[in-house]
């Protein structure tokens, strides 16, 4: 499985982004697909989750601000953030459980100014 992700870029405190991440097949038919992000300064972090049974599950700190969605017809998963804050800003990666094995994507890149 290939995930790509895309929709980083900057914005300032306050605004919207919504991120995209579209995967090489269906993963979401028997699967799972996540959002993580990290900073220089700290460790991959959770952010969101989106099951092939439609659950979801965000980390507190984005609760209420950021919404995960698919479009099975495009095999993509979306992040979209609102109400961004300077510390959002990090390395956003998604990725997919399927399979019994973990896939990445590469990372696209958040800033918010303040």
């Amino acid at each position: 499985v290939q995930l790509q992700a895309s929709g980083g870029g900057s914005v300032q405190t306050g605004g919207s982004l919504r991120l995209s991440c579209t995967a090489s097949r269906n993963v979401l038919s028997d699967g799972a697909m996540r959002w993580y992000r990290q900073t220089p300064a700290k460790q991959r972090e959770f952010v969101a989750t989106l099951t092939s049974g439609g659950s979801t599950n965000y980390a507190d700190s984005v609760n209420g601000r950021f919404t995960i969605s698919r479009d099975n017809a495009r095999n993509t998963i979306y992040l979209q953030m609102s109400s961004l804050k300077p510390e959002d800003t990090a390395v956003y990666y998604c990725n997919a459980f399927y399979g019994s094995r973990l896939y990445w994507g590469q990372g696209t890149q958040v800033t918010v100014s303040s």
